[in-house]
């Protein structure tokens, strides 16, 4: 008999673990694909992206459960099928029937769509924090069993010979890997719960969330969150420093968002959800936020904006009903701590658009001193659109506050040529493209930085030569044309080369014409 495709996965991971888990991650995401069949991807990623949750919590309940029956330490007479007992080490209660081992043993069974949702119920019913939040899709009649027992399979052995702490960032990264893929698959649609990884690292790496309140007012499924907590841990702090609040309007992306969270150890109890959005029902109005990140929706124009004409929140100008793109600029702002910072991506032409009041509106943001910096991002980042970007970093701490003071100045940077080709229609950064940019930005707010304004690249500019461009911030005005590279050969021996090689190819030419000639006329075709 022929080893499961799966199984095969495994072994390939047990034999190559050496470092190579996106190589892992990689194929784990080709094998659940190929049990994927014909269902739509939209619909597929909730049952492939809840089971990895499940199996995440059973890992650490399973892993708590055995320091609890075996009495040592904090655990002596304790009961391991207590639910306080979790609670009380902030880890999720998992009731016999949503138990992965008991499960696994069920995959088989036509019944395992049906056992699967009782289970998700019943973590739900033990858990409130995730009520709503679990995906019960298992028992549709559209879903092959036997292929979702295949799916089991597969991710139950994800963990299989590694330590528990390792096992669960495993997870935590196939997840987000999975994510990714998902939104790819998705195209149009999966841009709107996933902002790619390149992105987000060079928002995170600029303002650099280390202690402090982190909101994202159009959270998608959490990855903002998620890179904040990656950076605090990269930089040896104390991920208890940051808390996350959110909004998310879409609810199943809520369900998402939460479950990349809960799979992290985040606390996602401040990640809100309605169907009204952060515009109608701000469900954190009296938040003020030490960092805000977001990804919104580019030039939405069904944003209710006509409803929202006195709103408090638009201190710097009446947003058009026409175009969201300052209504969520002004919306964060709002949130902003005195001492906050931000980074928000928009459509481009939020840079220089002079309609609707938009242009005034950038006038009053720039004349506050609350633009910091401006980078424009190359073609073919996103998943749903191919339309140019770019990220406005808004600061309220520019005078100064361990930084050198920076009023009345604008960094630009023009990173549109960054980048490689991932794949086909998708281009990323590489590690050196994020630090060129954040290293950049860093040492221009330094007091004692080495920054240099480099043609074609970043140009310091102030608000003279910001109101010499009518406050237009597209940072190609600013930063020029890159100069081009002096190779060392004179002007008269280059042209000469030119000139040769161009008589050369006429020549070519000439005789592949009357060669062409020749064997038209051979089959009867006279070309004279």
């Amino acid at each position: 008999m022929e080893t499961p495709y799966y199984f095969k996965v495994f072994y390939f991971y047990k034999m190559k673990n050496n470092n190579k888990t996106e190589q892992f991650e990689k194929v784990l995401f080709k094998a659940a694909d190929k049990l994927r069949k014909n269902m739509d991807a939209a619909e597929y990623k909730h049952i492939v992206l809840g089971l990895i949750f499940l199996k995440y919590i059973s890992d650490s309940f399973e892993e708590l459960y055995a320091k609890i029956k075996d009495g040592k330490e904090d655990f002596v007479n304790a009961n391991p099928e207590d639910p306080d007992e979790y609670r009380a080490e902030n880890v999720f209660f998992v009731p016999q029937i949503a138990r992965w081992s008991y499960l696994h043993s069920r995959a088989k069974l036509p019944s395992i769509g049906k056992d699967l949702d009782d289970a998700m119920e019943a973590i739900e019913k033990e858990n409130p924090t995730l009520k709503g939040i679990l995906p019960k899709v298992y028992a549709r009649p559209n879903l092959d069993k036997a292929a979702l027992g295949g799916l089991i399979d597969l991710i139950g052995n994800i963990a299989i010979g590694d330590a528990a702490a390792k096992s669960k960032d495993l997870l935590g990264r196939v997840y987000e890997y999975f994510l990714g893929e998902f939104a790819n698959a998705e195209g149009k649609k999966g841009g709107q719960f996933y902002t790619p990884k390149s992105i987000v690292r060079i928002m995170v790496e600029m303002i650099e969330p280390y202690k402090g309140r982190v909101f994202d007012p159009a959270c998608g499924s959490g990855g903002m969150f998620i890179m904040s907590e990656k950076f605090v841990e990269s930089h040896k702090g104390n991920i208890d420093d940051i808390s996350i609040y959110g909004q998310e309007s879409n609810q199943t992306t809520y369900r998402l968002c939460r479950m990349n969270l809960a799979i992290r150890g985040i606390d996602g109890s401040q990640v809100k959800w309605n169907t009204e959005g952060s515009f109608l029902n701000d469900l954190h109005k009296d938040l003020k936020a030490d960092f805000v990140l977001a990804n919104p929706p580019f030039n939405d124009s069904d944003w209710s904006g006509q409803l929202l004409q006195n709103d408090p929140r638009w201190q710097y100008g009446m947003p058009p009903a026409s175009n969201a793109n300052y209504a969520w600029l002004q919306h964060m702002i709002y949130h902003l701590s005195p001492k906050g910072v931000m980074a928000c991506v928009l459509a481009n032409g939020s840079l220089s658009s002079q309609t609707n009041n938009e242009g005034e509106i950038r006038r009053s943001l720039i004349e506050n001193d609350l633009v910091d910096c401006i980078v424009a991002l190359p073609k073919q980042l996103f998943y749903n659109t191919g339309i140019p970007a770019c990220i406005w970093f808004i600061s309220r701490k520019r005078a100064g506050n361990g930084d050198r003071k920076r009023t009345g100045e604008i960094l630009f940077i023009d990173a549109s040529e960054f980048g490689f080709m991932a794949d086909r229609t998708h281009r990323e950064f590489t590690e050196e493209d994020v630090a060129k940019i954040s290293d950049t930005y860093h040492e221009w707010r330094k007091r004692d930085g080495k920054y240099e304004d480099i043609k074609g690249f970043c140009k310091s500019a102030n608000i003279e030569e910001i109101t010499d461009h009518n406050f237009v911030l597209t940072p190609g005005q600013y930063v020029g044309a890159k100069d081009e590279e002096d190779d060392g050969i004179p002007f008269e021996e280059k042209i000469a080369g030119l000139t040769k090689t161009l008589a050369e190819q006429i020549t070519e030419e000439k005789k592949l014409d009357e060669e062409i000639k020749k064997q038209l006329k051979n089959i009867g075709f006279n070309l004279e």
